[in-house]
């Protein structure tokens, strides 16, 4: 199967049978966010849209973390000097990460080991799924350099994984939420063992991989989408998301796979 190394400057990236996993680059400091590399994540995600070579993503940890969040003296300090417009441009930036992985088209799986925190959280929260180690420890822990937890979409997002009252004792806390309450809470979708970590969310990717892609693309719409609609809006959208997907060869193809009694094969158009 070919790999290609993509030619990202400030986080790892490959591509391969049509996953892309990507990991922050700094393992020595459990992987912190920088302006440059949230700048790029960005844009990468945003580009993904209109790639036909990558159908899942795999967001990874790397030397046992995930992500320890904003660089404390590379972006915590400088922003301490900062104008209002130029706190306001930095917010809008994080905040437009996540716009880019929400709306980039294709499944994000996160697996998570180690430390995941502030920004590193965030990340994670907005995977459509995540799988994690017994040791990863999910931190949204703004409230502890003095900021709100509403912070990148956590007042929006967190509390339809987990419920209100749990998002709320974590934005106001700042505490760490263990892997086994991830898991009960269902922020987790699945806790493997460390050193099988990636090949659970490679195993995944692949199979997500190999399903019919603009479908997807459609129900990862729909999931966004549908969060500020009435359920009669609702319904009226995913009829005409299915209306669409009916045209696509991958319906005919598993139509014709059935009567055959065989194993569709999709080409995801």
């Amino acid at each position: 199967m070919r790999q290609a190394i993509e030619n990202t400057t400030h986080f790892l990236c490959r591509i391969e049978g049509g996953v892309a996993t990507v990991a922050l680059d700094r393992p020595e400091r459990k992987n912190p966010l920088t302006f440059d590399s949230y700048g790029e994540l960005r844009d990468w995600f945003r580009d993904l849209h209109y790639r036909d070579d990558v159908q899942a993503v795999v967001f990874a940890s790397n030397g046992g973390n995930f992500s320890s969040g904003g660089d404390v003296h590379d972006i915590i300090g400088p922003l301490t000097r900062m104008n209002m417009k130029e706190l306001l441009a930095f917010t809008r930036m994080t905040g437009d990460l996540v716009k880019a992985m929400v709306n980039c088209g294709k499944p994000v799986i996160a697996a998570i080991d180690g430390v995941c925190a502030g920004a590193g959280a965030i990340i994670a929260m907005c995977a459509d799924l995540r799988i994690a180690t017994p040791e990863a420890k999910v931190a949204f822990l703004f409230t502890r350099v003095g900021l709100a937890g509403c912070d990148m979409g956590a007042c929006a997002i967190l509390p339809r994984i987990i419920g209100q009252g749990r998002a709320a004792e974590l934005l106001y806390t700042g505490r760490a939420m263990s892997a086994e309450e991830g898991a009960a809470w269902g922020f987790h979708n699945r806790l493997v063992a460390g050193d099988g970590l990636m090949d659970a969310a490679r195993d995944m990717a692949e199979r997500i991989a190999a399903g019919p892609n603009f479908a997807h693309m459609m129900t990862k719409t729909m999931l966004a989408q549908e969060w500020s609609m009435s359920i009669e809006q609702a319904i009226e959208a995913e009829a005409q998301a299915q209306a669409i997907c009916m045209q696509t060869g991958d319906f005919e193809r598993a139509y014709k796979a059935f009567v055959a009694r065989e194993k569709p094969v999709f080409e995801g158009d």
